[in-house]
């Protein structure tokens, strides 16, 4: 965590503690959607330890980090699902999952509230709408 002093210019990235911070949140998250039935079946057949590594390196460049995120974009990493019957209740679903994951590390929450914005942000794109 960056010192108080250099708070205002640290990213969210920082703010959240860094990369030990994102894996932390990500193999938690990813534990939580594997848990719940609603949302597992979009992952069958999905290499989760890819996945989750993914999944690292796309918040370290969304919470800016100092990775540069060079996949798919999020209509395209989202398509075959949207096409499975992806929709708002499964976003809502993934969400709630990343907010309780959040609360569960001990996550301020200030910080929950702009990793909630960022994701609010990506409904569109993720559901291909």
């Amino acid at each position: 965590m960056p010192a108080s002093s250099d708070l205002a210019t640290a990213t969210l990235y920082e703010r959240l503690g860094g990369k030990a911070a994102v894996e932390a949140a990500v193999d938690l998250f990813y534990d939580k959607i594997m848990k719940d039935g609603s949302l597992r079946p979009f992952f069958e057949g999905v290499d989760m330890k890819r996945q989750r590594s993914k999944q690292k390196i796309f918040l370290t460049a969304a919470f800016g980090g100092h990775t540069k995120y060079t996949g798919k974009t999020l209509r395209e990493a989202h398509a075959a699902s949207v096409q499975r019957g992806l929709n708002e209740s499964h976003f809502r679903a993934v969400a709630g999952h990343l907010h309780a994951t959040l609360k569960e590390l001990g996550v301020g929450e200030s910080l929950i509230q702009e990793v909630m914005a960022i994701v609010a942000s990506t409904q569109k794109d993720v559901l291909n709408r």
